[in-house]
């Protein structure tokens, strides 16, 4: 055998017995909505196991990993089989019967996920986001390594509303048992009347399996196409409506549309971890929706040496969207920050600042900047580190520095 990732997913399944055959997977793959999809499923089945008696399914995800055994922050979205394994070992050996991960287009592409079958798989969407020469030289092959996916699982669940939605759907109806979801009366999982209250936002749901009204409380008007994709594959694994509705409601995801305000509601600020063009246009368009009459401040940066199609359109976005926009570091890595920001700024058109101090950014925009504003602070979320050349070094996590320069505000503003 000369395909030496194959070999590894042969041996990996010899040493470990076919572990991922004892387990009941979900893969979840899309450009924007992964992490928080797999939390809303995480949410689910363990109201679900729960109520048997079983222990908390397992997590893969760019956000954090769970086994039974590990949990740690993630640094990579899905990662290489045989570590792929030994977590899949952990979770059977923790008596652990579900696992739900994300799956990068890389992984996919690439064969880190070949040899297992997902029990659901849900493609949520695609943008042109990972174009280089060094991930994937077009959209559409990083689009057909996106539907591998379905080439590897029993129900396939597709977002109707996404980009290239007929196609992934096609592509799926021919391998896999098909569920769609989405805003139109002929998808198999239809959401209408989306309302967003006091509480929560709302919206209704009719399918084969589950019908009426259904809510969640994490912000943003994009999420319910999030929650529509979990709401779809809960239906695929036979999960009771009762548990998808109440573990809905109380679903987050870390570092995930985390709403911090300064006590007299002057200020207010959005940890995300929002990264490319889609999740920025989509958490650009909700903020305009949900904070009326404030000014949008945006925090950010790119990532060295990878992605580098971002520089452009999240510079391009935020010059479009926001009253001012703070450019900083973001897991620079090996390429010199100053090369990052340069990409970026030349694609800023509103008033904006260079600054590779990510905390003296957020004290600026907490502190400094006037007027009642929204800040968005995005790309890090809980992270406790930053990737500076080859070494993850400790940082303060974007949480823990909005919630500092609040507390300094809120002395000053008594």
């Amino acid at each position: 055998m000369s395909d030496i990732r194959h070999a590894l997913v042969v041996l990996g399944r010899l040493y470990y017995n076919n572990v991922t055959d004892r387990l009941v997977t979900v893969g979840i793959t899309g450009t924007k909505g992964k992490s928080t999809t797999a939390y809303y499923m995480r949410y689910i089945l363990n109201d679900w196991l729960s109520g048997q008696g079983k222990p908390d399914c397992a997590l893969i995800s760019s956000i954090d990993t769970y086994d039974g055994v590990v949990s740690e922050e993630s640094h990579i979205t899905t990662p290489e089989v045989l570590e792929l394994y030994q977590h899949f070992q952990n979770a059977c050996d923790s008596g652990i019967t579900h696992l739900v991960m994300e799956a990068s287009s890389q992984a996919l592409k690439y064969g880190r996920v070949r040899g297992m079958t997902f029990d659901v798989g849900a493609f949520l969407n695609i943008g042109e986001d990972h174009i280089s020469p060094i991930e994937h030289p077009d959209l559409e092959d990083y689009f057909a390594s996106k539907l591998k996916i379905f080439d590897q699982c029993r129900v396939g669940c597709v977002n109707a509303d996404a980009e290239r939605a007929e196609r992934a759907a096609a592509y799926a109806a021919e391998r896999c048992r098909l569920v769609t979801f989405g805003s139109h009366e002929s998808d198999t999982v239809y959401c209408e009347r989306v309302e967003k209250r006091a509480d929560g936002i709302y919206f209704t749901v009719r399918s084969p399996w589950y019908n009426g009204e259904f809510s969640i409380t994490m912000p943003g008007l994009f999420n319910v196409q999030n929650a529509l994709a979990a709401i779809a594959m809960s239906a695929a694994l036979g999960v009771p409506e009762e548990s998808v509705r109440r573990a809905l409601r109380v679903a987050r995801a870390s570092g995930r549309m985390q709403v911090y305000e300064s006590r007299d509601k002057n200020v207010t600020v959005i940890v995300d971890y929002a990264h490319n063009r889609m999740s920025f246009d989509a958490l650009y368009r909700s903020t305009r929706a949900e904070y009326p009459g404030k000014s949008m401040i945006s925090i950010f940066g790119c990532p060295g040496s990878h992605a580098l199609q971002r520089r452009r359109d999240l510079g391009e976005l935020s010059g479009r969207n926001c009253d001012f926009v703070y450019i900083t570091e973001e897991d620079s890595g090996e390429e010199p920050f100053a090369q990052i920001a340069a990409d970026i700024e030349k694609h800023v058109a509103c008033p904006h600042l260079v600054l590779e101090d990510r905390d003296e950014c957020i004290r600026r925009a907490i502190l400094e900047q006037t007027g009642p504003r929204v800040i968005l602070l995005t790309g890090k979320g809980e992270e406790e580190y930053m990737k500076r050349g080859s070494v993850f070094e400790p940082y303060p996590s974007d949480v823990e520095m909005t919630q500092k320069h609040l507390a300094a505000y809120d002395e000053i503003h008594k």
